[in-house]
């Protein structure tokens, strides 16, 4: 099965000082390319857990007794970590956003480039698909995630127009959407435009900022004293999220200080921000708005 290459491949597994005798965990197992470079940097007794919700994911599983695929949403990695016995590890890494092999399959209409269902449901077991979202939302909600999650300026109006056309026939495909708001789709900026209003779809069919949030505030608890948080975002909602936790601990608000000025956030950045040299993004064209961040414990 074609999965993507990953990004920031050495980077982000560079970033978890890797231990040999340590414990791991890849967040968005995918294709495995991340997970199979931390177990060729972990020793025998090492162990590395990979949690992937998409049954594609399935078929990639790495054959290695020091590895095991727990296929669930990283929402509950805490869980099912207690589930297998661990409470804490030396490690955490996250290559968030949509595999390629999601965006090239047309059937799970993630992808702006084919024509397929309405669906975009990173797992195929969830409820909400997009062609509930954009059949059943009223126009209020829709302008709200389109402005939230796509940052869409003109949501209202294309809110509007979603709920007329469907009033007239469900919209069902990709391509009936694009047809559906081909009005706001102007020649030198349709792919960015089309790309933000399903950007903001999926987003709220897979709870991604959500989930997100709920992962990030596990890292104090899961991690050992030393252990390395690396995290790759893809656009700036997530990266502002991620940026805030290491940065407060918060994700909305100031961070409150003692009357000595001492503040209690839980992490520390490690290092600056890393980004795909343009050699990677020649050769990987997902890499160009990669952005990768490591955290740890704060002493």
């Amino acid at each position: 099965m074609n999965y993507h290459n990953p990004v920031l491949l050495q980077e982000s597994v560079d970033a978890l000082a890797i231990k040999e005798d340590g414990v791991y965990v890849d967040v968005t197992f995918g294709g495995g390319g991340h997970s199979r470079e931390i177990l060729k940097r972990l020793g025998k007794n090492g162990k590395l857990f990979g949690f992937d919700q998409d049954p594609d994911a399935l078929a990639n599983v790495i054959d290695d007794e020091r590895f095991v695929l727990i296929p669930e949403n990283f929402r509950y990695i805490s869980r099912f970590l207690r589930f297998h016995g661990v409470r804490k590890v030396d490690g955490v890494l996250a290559d968030l956003g949509v595999s390629s092999h999601q965006f090239d399959e047309a059937e799970r209409g993630f992808s702006t480039r084919f024509d397929g269902d309405l669906d975009m449901r990173m797992n195929q077991k969830s409820k909400t698909s997009a062609k509930e979202i954009v059949n059943k939302y009223s126009e209020e909600k829709l302008a709200e995630i389109l402005f939230l999650y796509g940052e869409l300026r003109n949501s209202r109006n294309i809110a509007k127009t979603i709920v007329e056309k469907r009033q007239e026939e469900k919209i069902d495909t990709s391509f009936q959407l694009r047809q559906v708001l081909q009005k706001y789709l102007p020649k030198a900026k349709e792919h960015k435009i089309i790309a933000q209003i399903f950007q903001a779809i999926r987003i709220e069919v897979n709870e991604e900022l959500d989930v997100l949030k709920e992962f990030l505030e596990q890292m104090p608890s899961l991690l050992k004293e030393d252990g390395r948080l690396s995290v790759i975002s893809y656009h700036s909602l997530e990266d502002r999220l991620v940026k805030r936790f290491i940065r407060t601990g918060l994700f909305q608000g100031e961070l409150e200080k003692d009357v000595f000025g001492r503040s209690n956030e839980p992490m520390q950045k490690v290092g600056k921000l890393i980004v795909p040299t343009p050699q990677e993004i020649k050769l990987n064209n997902r890499a160009r708005s990669a952005k990768l961040r490591i955290a740890t414990l704060k002493k």
